[in-house]
């Protein structure tokens, strides 16, 4: 089975920065795409950002030109950075994947446990 663990959650001020990190980790798989959603309290989860191997990044309105992807997927790693965090960027960030796993090749979707992240003075 394949893995993915979250890190770098945390309290923020207004304004501040946070760089978020995923890893995905198992045997025999592969990695086709990688997307990091959010869910505010109270609210449904929605898509951030995200990219599909060889492809470009692409974000949500809401946070880009604030919110930068990048990965490593020699390493089966992505990273969201976030810069001028708000209030309404609080939330728990997941990260997704679409990963293809085995020999005789299947396609599944996996989600980490999330992180919290808390932006508040």
């Amino acid at each position: 089975q394949v893995q993915l663990v979250e890190s770098g959650g945390g309290w923020v001020q207004p304004g501040g920065p946070l760089r978020l990190s995923c890893e995905a980790s198992g045997s025999r798989f592969s990695i086709n795409a990688m997307d990091w959603y959010r869910q505010a309290p109270g609210k449904q989860r929605e898509w951030v950002a995200g990219f599909n191997v060889g492809g470009s990044e692409n974000y949500a309105d809401s946070v880009k030109g604030r919110f930068t992807l990048s990965s490593d997927i020699a390493k089966n790693t992505m990273w969201l950075r976030m810069d001028n965090l708000k209030p309404e960027d609080t939330a728990v960030y997941y990260c997704n994947a679409i990963v293809i796993v085995g020999v005789s090749p299947r396609r599944l979707e996996v989600w980490g446990q999330g992180t919290l992240v808390t932006v508040s003075s």
